[in-house]
């Protein structure tokens, strides 16, 4: 968020910035605002084009809401991504995302990490199925 945007400028939006990873075969999608139905084109259109079978890492730190809508596009993409030899992890899940990953079960279907520093300093390249 820019010094002339506020809080307000992001409501029922989704921002989605990819970074290069450290490590060739690595991106890290960094999502801001809300993930639901109205916003999650974005995000979808993001992941699906990371067909290569490396990594990508999803920086959750921005985002201050998901519901189902948004965890099925992440789950979507975990089982498309290992269907090609990649990997998709979380990164940075705040309290209301990470409550919802939670009651849901899914967050043990996906490698969660506590920022995207953490997440991309546990080696960068694909991993087997399974956190």
């Amino acid at each position: 968020m820019g010094a002339a945007e506020t809080a307000e400028d992001f409501v029922g939006r989704l921002d989605v910035d990819i970074v290069p990873g450290q490590r060739p075969g690595t991106v890290v999608l960094a999502v801001a605002g809300e993930l639901d139905h109205d916003t999650a084109a974005p995000l979808k259109e993001a992941l699906e084009a990371q067909d290569d079978g490396g990594r990508v890492v999803v920086d959750c730190s921005g985002l201050r809401f998901c519901d189902s809508t948004g965890l099925n596009v992440l789950l979507r993409a975990r089982l498309r991504m290992l269907d090609g030899g990649g990997r998709l992890d979380l990164a940075g899940l705040r309290p209301p995302v990470d409550r919802m990953f939670e009651i849901t079960g899914a967050r043990t279907v996906f490698r969660v990490y506590e920022d995207a520093a953490a997440a991309l300093a546990d080696g960068d390249g694909p991993a087997a199925e399974g956190p």
